[in-house]
């Protein structure tokens, strides 16, 4: 832990909790504050409450206060990941995870100002990476204590809307968390978004969903690839074959695994025209470029589950589910995607082996998979690890559309 950090939640643990929303730990704005303060950017709750002023005058107190810069390098001084000096864009990191979606945009030079993630596991992840704790369920803050930013980005979780969403709009989207993102978005219309979820959206109700979400977004003032007309008054067919579009593919952004998610960009009205999505690299990753050297042999599976894994998969076949374990070695070009159940059994992804049975892949090997640093310290418990890299995004993939959005709020500017 972070002495200066412990010594800062000590001095404003009290002010904190006056201002703590529902469901968020007092740390999470503490840590928001200081690094408003260090970036110079919005404070959570610093219209009508606390004021920076406020803050350095307790921190001075304290002697934990000189100036910005020695703030900066109090809160960095023991990260391995940290954001640049002198960002060229802010976001916010909603549904963070473990903060995939956030590491692509800050490795194009973006600084977040604010994230928000409800596991507990994940948020502590989270904050021994990022140096930052998120705050917590996002239903419970409101949209007008949010700060500032230039890009809100959230990977939502996929839910079903009332059939009368297309008649009522943002009201009818109530009830589920899509509804807070566009709150959000309608309050501090920030220039761009990005929205990620997996390609299954663009089918999810026969296109009903994701039309609902198109409309509320366009109603609020905001564009994306397809057409203001082709939402409001096209099929939902029509929407689902322009929203392909939007799917994009690990394996073509140099990690080596069978990942397919849309990511859905949208921008405020008049900012720009058309979004280009990135191209596909021409880099391309094979499965052994991702494996270490040595595993320790706990990764290698038992004759019981190898064995139950080669008959559930016999019968299967037979049954014509076409289901079972996915068998890869060091000159396979893909594996299959891992989700957040790889720590059950891995069947989706086994690691062949000379004269042993096969086994998952290691911790660090999920990490590299997913296009996370080296730097990157996944979680401690074997459940977890599997959890958190499954349920996040491929690194690269993020990162290559935060470099499209990057130039054009550059352009923009």
């Amino acid at each position: 832990m972070n002495k200066f950090l412990e010594k800062a939640e000590h001095v404003l643990l009290s002010e904190a909790e006056t201002y703590c929303p529902e469901g968020t730990h007092p740390k999470a704005l503490i840590h928001q504050w200081l690094h408003a303060i260090a970036y110079d950017v919005s404070l959570f709750a610093g219209k009508n409450g606390v004021s920076k002023k406020e803050i350095i005058k307790l921190l001075k107190n304290e002697q934990l206060y000189t100036n910005k810069e020695a703030l900066l390098e109090d809160l960095h001084s023991s990260l391995k990941l940290f954001p640049v000096k002198h960002p060229d864009f802010t976001f916010i990191d909603l549904f963070a995870g473990i903060g995939g979606v956030r590491l692509g945009f800050q490795q194009n030079n973006g600084l977040c100002v604010f994230s928000s993630e409800f596991d507990k596991h994940a948020q502590d992840t989270y904050f021994r990476n990022h140096g930052d704790f998120p705050f917590g369920d996002i239903t419970k803050i409101s949209p007008n204590l949010i700060p500032d930013h230039d890009v809100l980005l959230a990977g939502f979780p996929c839910q079903p809307f009332s059939h009368a969403g297309l008649k009522l709009g943002i009201e009818d989207t109530r009830g589920t968390l899509f509804h807070d993102i566009a709150e959000i978005l309608s309050t501090k219309k920030p220039k761009f978004a990005v929205l990620e979820n997996v390609k299954g959206l663009v089918s999810h109700e026969k296109g009903y969903t994701l039309q609902v979400i198109l409309k509320t977004l366009t109603d609020i003032g905001y564009r994306c690839n397809i057409p203001k007309e082709v939402i409001l008054n096209g099929s939902t067919k029509a929407i689902q074959t322009e929203a392909k579009k939007m799917i994009l593919k690990s394996i073509n952004f140099g990690v080596p695994q069978n990942r397919q998610r849309i990511y859905i960009v949208l921008w405020r009205e008049g900012v720009i025209e058309k979004f280009d999505y990135p191209t596909p690299l021409s880099d391309v990753k094979c499965v052994g470029d991702i494996l270490e050297t040595n595993p320790d042999e706990k990764f290698t599976i038992s004759d019981k589950l190898w064995q139950g894994h080669q008959r559930r998969k016999i019968e299967n076949k037979k049954n014509g589910k076409g289901f079972g374990f996915g068998l890869v070695d060091q000159f396979s070009s893909y594996t299959n995607t891992i989700s957040a159940r790889y720590y059950k059994d891995g069947s989706e992804i086994l690691i062949a082996q000379e004269g042993k049975n096969p086994r998952k892949v290691t911790h660090r090997e999920a990490a590299r998979l997913q296009g996370f640093p080296e730097e990157f310290e996944p979680s401690k418990s074997n459940v977890q690890v599997y959890k958190q890299f499954g349920n996040s995004v491929s690194v690269p993939v993020v990162s290559a559309i935060a470099k499209n959005i990057k130039e054009c709020i550059n352009g923009s500017n």
